[in-house]
């Protein structure tokens, strides 16, 4: 097996050896995970002022470089990961179609739609929503839309939406994952998925290869969201694989987010000072070292302070507090436990986008398997969206 197989397998071997610097928890810890067995990696992450993790975080090449001392396989890692844009061709829409859609959305569908292929052949929209990429791929390509979403309210706006536009969009009220909804996938069309959810574009690639429709484009998505409690690979060589992912593994190629601004970064850092101030606290009150996780929060929330915050998250969990707590000594722990955790972090963001490739890749040599012509690529740029992967594969019967 040739196509992806070998960036994979090459994938597969350096982020399995390479564990002890992604899979973990940073959360979990009170200190840096690599005190006794890489020292001076610690030293070099407590010498960064925030400037200096800042610019490492918006520069991957230059992270790697300054890792390699500590990984040798930073460099490669980092090259493994690149990938190229898919060339777009203009197509022109008519006035009034973004009626309704926010900005960087109707972006990333334009985007979406000027790189993937005209085959002349009736879309499939799959978790569809209001049918927002529907109506470009209607608009622009002149061929009917069929649109599939779960909630009956979204199939009504769409549908009403359609109509005043005059498009081809017939929407289908369906749950993606039930068994019924194959029916609506057939050999002459090309299915599409841009940010559908973890199990809900793999299922659309399994019924595609089942049904050996003609073509499918996807843009995968929020990979943790799954059924299982563990990643399941789809293609034969994933499943050989020794990696053994969990949710919380899967939502690291999540946490590469587009350039938050100073508001965005200082929110972000209450939050998370607090989350870990109130674990430590909580680990002091239980005479236990365990981490306890806490449910979201209602951002508002976090204005009345660290103290109600503690008290919430105690109700939460079930947790005694006890009188003349000296809440000041605790949120000072959080801070001081904020700055380990963005250290560990920056660690693994030289992993983010490997892991990332690594499940795009297992979708692709599965469909190549499935006997499709795969390629893989951005669509857009990572300010538009950091989930700017596609994945197009075109059913070719004698590949098999």
């Amino acid at each position: 097996m040739t196509g992806y197989s070998p960036l994979y397998s090459r994938l597969d071997a350096l982020l399995t050896s390479n564990r002890e610097f992604w899979q973990f928890m940073p959360f979990a810890s009170n200190q840096l995970i690599w005190t006794q067995s890489h020292p001076g990696l610690c030293q070099w992450l407590m010498s960064l002022d925030d400037e200096a993790i800042a610019r490492y975080i918006e520069d991957g090449d230059a992270l790697s470089q300054a890792l390699a001392e500590w990984i040798p396989d930073a460099a490669e890692l980092y090259q493994l990961a690149m990938t190229e844009s898919y060339p777009s061709q203009q197509k022109p829409l008519p006035k009034g179609l973004d009626i309704g859609i926010p900005g960087r959305k109707w972006q990333q569908i334009t985007a979406f739609n000027q790189v993937i292929p005209t085959l002349e052949l009736p879309w499939l929209e799959w978790c569809a929503g209001k049918g927002y990429l529907g109506r470009v791929l209607a608009a622009s390509h002149g061929t009917a839309v069929t649109s599939l979403e779960w909630q009956q309210a979204l199939c009504e706006e769409g549908e009403a939406a359609a109509r005043k536009l005059k498009l081809p969009i017939d929407f289908v009220q369906g749950d993606a994952f039930d068994p019924a909804c194959e029916q609506h996938i057939c050999s002459q069309q090309h299915a599409v998925a841009l940010h559908a959810c973890g199990d809900l574009h793999v299922s659309l690639l399994q019924r595609v290869a089942a049904k050996q429709g003609r073509a499918v484009s996807i843009s995968p998505c929020c990979y943790h969201l799954i059924r299982a409690s563990h990643y399941q690979p789809l293609s034969r060589i994933g499943r050989q694989s020794t990696l053994t992912l969990g949710k919380h593994d899967l939502r690291l190629p999540l946490q590469e987010t587009v350039t938050a601004g100073q508001r965005v970064r200082k929110q972000r850092f209450v939050e998370v000072s607090f989350r870990l101030g109130f674990d430590s606290l909580q680990r002091f009150v239980r005479g236990c070292d365990d981490y306890m996780p806490v449910p979201n929060v209602q951002k508002a929330q976090l204005n009345n302070g660290f103290e109600e915050f503690c008290r919430w998250a105690a109700d939460k969990k079930q947790v005694t507090l006890p009188a003349g707590i000296d809440y000041q000594y605790w949120q000072q722990m959080g801070e001081n436990r904020f700055a380990l955790v963005e250290r560990m972090e920056l660690v693994r963001q030289l992993f983010r986008r490997p892991l990332e490739m690594w499940l795009v890749f297992d979708r692709a040599c599965y469909m190549e398997e499935s006997g499709y012509q795969v390629s893989v690529g951005t669509f857009c740029p990572k300010p538009i969206t950091p989930r700017n992967i596609l994945i197009h594969a075109e059913w070719m019967p004698e590949s098999l």
